[in-house]
């Protein structure tokens, strides 16, 4: 019994496909995921701090996975980042939160970001951007929210005093990631790998309960419809085609789909797909956004497309930024021009 709780600790999303009787398509021990990735940058690739178009930035993600679920799965993440010339990179401090069952199993983060940028000479095209994460992590279990069978009265129904052992509340721990990151005028492309260590995240000290390594590739490119007029961020008129890959542990997910701007609205429209046992068309994806000097904010829903639809029709994520620029100009520094959202 002991081994069944701990696979119940550890996954939340495959706990709640085995009480719908549907099959689990995530890992075991999943990271949190967000929809819109590039609204979530120091999250999605430690080498995105610092990337903001001329100075600092701070970005909120609230996720809203499964509502119409009793035990929903809610995800906060709040960061700040800033490009410093004096120490020729970005620095980033990033939170987050994840709730899962109606708090039955919350995960809690702290995260220190730094990315170093490297341009090989004023002339280059090409700009890269290397970082580097710290983070402390907790995970926390309400024990009193956990029903197992030797509870039940078959009159009354759950009254009666577990004989299952009781672990330890909470499981601490350091973790590290990295990233690097690539781009020009008009490309970009970045992989990021997260949980290095592959840190003990057992609530009962087993040597073999980890959370694997998270490998993340992302790729996009920025049209523009204006040719070769220069125009400003609240006037592009572009088209900009993207991809996410990730890896987990035997499990992978891509994400296609494209960024509509035109003046300060954005439009997006994705697929997302599963893999794990079997592959599994997940979710597709629509997307609104808007611009205005130095404010975004973004919409998404996940419309499912699985054989879960039934039971999870969608998910909701919104996403709002701040950014300010320098009175002087950052000097030897080129910003991406990656998607807001």
């Amino acid at each position: 019994m002991k081994k069944v709780l701990q696979l119940i600790v550890k996954n939340k999303v495959a706990l709640l496909m085995a009480a719908l009787s549907l099959p689990a398509t995530v890992s075991m021990a999943q990271d949190p995921e967000m929809t819109q990735f590039y609204a979530a940058p120091v999250y999605t690739n430690p080498a995105m701090a610092g990337t903001g178009s001329c100075g600092g930035r701070i970005n909120l993600n609230y996720r809203n996975q499964w509502p119409t679920l009793d035990g929903t799965f809610r995800t906060f993440v709040a960061s700040y980042d800033e490009h410093f010339g004096s120490i020729s990179g970005g620095v980033g401090l990033m939170a987050m939160k994840d709730v899962a069952g109606q708090g039955l199993l919350t995960t809690t983060q702290f995260s220190g970001v730094y990315s170093y940028y490297l341009k090989p000479n004023r002339y280059s095209k090409v700009s890269m951007r290397f970082g580097v994460q710290a983070d402390f992590m907790q995970k926390s279990l309400d024990w009193t929210k956990l029903r197992f069978a030797d509870q039940i009265d078959p009159i009354k129904g759950f009254i009666n005093p577990t004989k299952e052992p009781e672990p330890g509340a909470n499981v601490t721990y350091p973790n590290f990631s990295t990233g690097f990151l690539l781009y020009t005028d008009n490309f970009y492309g970045g992989v990021a790998v997260h949980n290095l260590t592959e840190p003990n995240q057992s609530f009962y000290n087993s040597p073999d309960e980890v959370l694997p390594r998270r490998y993340t590739a992302h790729a996009g490119l920025h049209i523009s419809l204006e040719g070769k007029r220069r125009v400003t961020s609240d006037e592009d008129n572009s088209i900009s085609p993207n991809i996410l890959f990730m890896l987990q542990q035997k499990f992978t997910q891509i994400n296609l789909g494209f960024y509509a701007n035109r003046g300060p609205l954005v439009t997006g429209l994705w697929f997302r797909q599963t893999a794990g046992t079997y592959s599994n068309s997940d979710a597709l994806i629509a997307l609104i956004g808007f611009r205005k000097d130095k404010f975004k904010f973004g919409y998404s829903y996940d419309i499912t497309v699985s054989s879960a639809r039934a039971a999870v029709p969608g998910s909701h994520e919104i996403s709002a930024a701040i950014e300010w620029c320098r009175r002087t100009p950052i000097r030897k520094y080129t910003p991406p021009k990656c998607p807001d959202f």
